[in-house]
């Protein structure tokens, strides 16, 4: 009898009639779980990452190279280690991207394995979108429970900012995986105040910098005072393992740029984006206080209109919610929000050290400080830069849902699960109504399954009797609006370098050509776009592919070079790199490689991502048309520099 009540002990010896129980295989253990984990868990979250596997890697060459920019610096990281290193858009090395090269170092190096093409130059984003949900299920696992860790994790995977950016070669798609990983560190180092744990969310946030520089810094004060309320151990020891780790978040980011700043300048191309050659004034410039304020060669973000999807419309409190934000990032936001103020008011009485508390202050940190700082910034803003909220509005709804279940027969929790709901539907059918066209009776039924939701919420403790109908209107109300909109985002292609999610392809600032007439997101033309716009001749790219020169062609801006070095495999000058505005190369080196034979023709009409001009590119241009002849190849002037 007590074996029969107790599966866990065995009979043996001669009165068994059946043989002891063999320890579940490899296979099992994979699939199962530890023993006391409950069964559905392990087979859930391998679901969960399967089905987000598919939706970030179907048919994902239909958008060809995507952003022509990074997918040429991959290229280029193929043909040259020095390239590679620093983040070089061309294989001879004259000028970088504009973005610190970390992003570029994974992509490439899946690149030089496989070998360049459409597939590998888009798989590493979405292989970093699987990890990164596979992480932020571990992380709210440890703090909230399996439950809110698969709520969190298929949120994230369906977010439709996540999918466009986790199918597109960007370097946000890396920089949310170091932040989960970073957060995941965090969590770690709260169970027992490690300060090694500490110290590698650090080392991730210093890689998160040699990503996308400054932008890595914004879940710093949520790490920071989360560690500091939560950790258990004395005040001085958690001042100290902050200071650790922001020593080791120094070092993974400093190393790279003393790299730079001690290489000499004659020897390595020219740091993209920066006034001065210099990688340090490009983090504190132009993707540092330049983001945040504006400024020359960092134009305002809102450009005085709330239509203005290219620059996220006018700042202010309600930017998140605008035209050009809210389908990529709002959907649960407001939701989000209430999960937070009201999750912190139900802990209000818990030990200093609860992990429930600890992590609302990390994730809702993370989210205040990123949404008011982009909410705010002056200068270049772009919508797809709220992929790095996704996370955090995933963990805040997960751990609101669960709290308010757990909580049921307390009123405040009741209300503000009902509330989360509601208002999630009430703003998803906004949103929906913003694109009339796309499945007009799905705005109903969220609106619809919210109200339900919300009712059946505030039944309290008789929900047991209908809890089937309140799980599937919780799910239909908090889900289906924004996942609708993820499906249509994965379905269609997106090229240029401002991608935006929703059921129309996208296609700002510049082509995303396809070498070899693989299918390019440029209007299927094999040579790509070349100036943000115009073709690339399959006369000019017959031309450029015969040269043996170190650059085939130099061109004003890092659109029409990149599509051209995709287009033939060359390398080309960017001359101005990507705003067009950068002075490099100087008149005086130009005309040192023209004399030196290095470049064979130089291309008129190209273009930044910026459209801006510098002065060395107009002086360059000028040189170039008094000294050298004019030809038409295909519809472009060409001016032959080699004899």
């Amino acid at each position: 009898m007590t074996t029969l009540l107790d599966p866990s002990r065995t009979r043996s010896g001669p009165e068994s009639a059946e043989p002891p129980a063999r320890p579940p295989g490899p296979l099992r253990r994979l699939v199962r779980g530890p023993s006391e984990q409950a069964a559905y868990v392990r087979p859930a979250a391998l679901a969960m990452l399967a089905g987000t596997a598919f939706l970030y890697l179907w048919n994902l060459t239909a958008s060809g190279y995507a952003n022509s920019f990074y997918a040429a610096a991959v290229q280029t990281g193929t043909q040259s280690w020095k390239a590679w290193l620093f983040g070089s858009l061309d294989a001879g090395n004259a000028i970088t991207v504009d973005k610190p090269p970390a992003a570029l170092w994974v992509a490439t190096a899946f690149a030089r394995l496989f070998g360049f093409n459409s597939f590998t130059v888009l798989a590493p984003q979405a292989f970093m979108g699987i990890a990164a949900v596979g992480l932020l299920y571990l992380t709210v696992k440890r703090i909230s429970g399996p439950v809110a860790g698969l709520i969190a994790g298929t949120t994230l995977s369906l977010t439709p900012v996540a999918v466009l950016m986790f199918r597109f070669n960007n370097p946000d798609a890396f920089l949310v995986l170091l932040l989960v990983a970073a957060a995941y560190c965090v969590v770690r180092a709260l169970d027992k105040a490690s300060w090694k744990w500490l110290a590698l969310a650090g080392v991730a946030v210093g890689f998160g910098f040699l990503t996308k520089m400054g932008q890595a810094m914004l879940v710093v004060p949520a790490f920071g005072l989360v560690y500091l309320i939560a950790a258990p151990t004395s005040v001085r020891k958690r001042l100290l393992h902050l200071v650790g780790a922001l020593g080791a978040m120094i070092v993974s980011a400093g190393w790279y740029v003393a790299l730079v700043e001690l290489w000499p300048a004659s020897s390595r191309p020219y740091i993209g984006g920066s006034t001065n050659n210099s990688l340090l004034e490009l983090a504190l410039g132009y993707n540092g206080l330049g983001r945040l304020l504006g400024g020359q060669g960092n134009g305002g973000g809102g450009g005085g209109s709330s239509t203005n999807t290219g620059f996220g419309g006018s700042t202010g409190i309600t930017r998140m919610f605008n035209d050009a934000f809210g389908t990529e990032i709002s959907w649960l936001l407001p939701a989000a929000l209430i999960a937070l103020v009201a999750g912190l008011w139900l802990t209000r009485r818990a030990p200093r050290t609860d992990r429930t508390r600890a992590g609302l202050v990390l994730w809702g940190g993370w989210m205040l400080v990123t949404a008011v700082v982009f909410s705010f910034m002056s200068g270049t803003i772009h919508p797809y830069y709220t992929v790095a909220l996704a996370p955090a509005v995933a963990v805040l709804v997960a751990m609101g849902v669960r709290l308010a279940w757990q909580r049921r027969d307390e009123l405040v929790a009741r209300l503000s699960l009902a509330a989360m709901v509601l208002a999630t539907g009430v703003w998803d059918y906004v949103l929906l109504t913003r694109t009339p066209s796309f499945v007009p009776w799905l705005k109903f039924v969220v609106l619809a399954a919210a109200v339900v939701a919300a009712g059946l919420a505030l039944v309290g403790r008789r929900v047991r009797r209908v809890l089937p109908a309140l799980v599937l209107a919780l799910v239909v109300a908090l889900g289906l609006g924004s996942t609708a909109y993820a499906v249509s985002t994965a379905s269609q292609t997106h090229s240029g370098s401002i991608p935006t999610s929703g059921p129309s392809s996208s296609a700002m600032g510049g082509g995303g050509g396809m070498r070899g007439g693989a299918g390019g997101g440029n209007g299927g033309d094999p040579g790509g776009g070349m100036g943000g716009g115009a073709q690339t001749s399959s006369e000019l790219t017959a031309l450029l592919s015969k040269t043996t020169t170190t650059w085939a062609a130099a061109v004003s801006g890092s659109q029409s070079a990149a599509s051209l070095e995709l287009a033939t495999g060359k390398s080309v000058i960017a001359i101005g790199g990507f705003s067009g505005t950068d002075d490099a190369p100087t008149l005086a080196q130009f005309k040192e490689w023209v004399a030196e034979g290095k470049i064979a023709y130089y291309i008129s009409g190209g273009q930044g991502g910026g459209g801006g001009s510098s002065s060395a590119a107009s002086e360059i241009q000028s040189w170039v048309e008094a000294n050298y002849t004019a030809t038409t190849v295909g519809s472009t002037t060409v001016y032959a520099l080699t004899s």
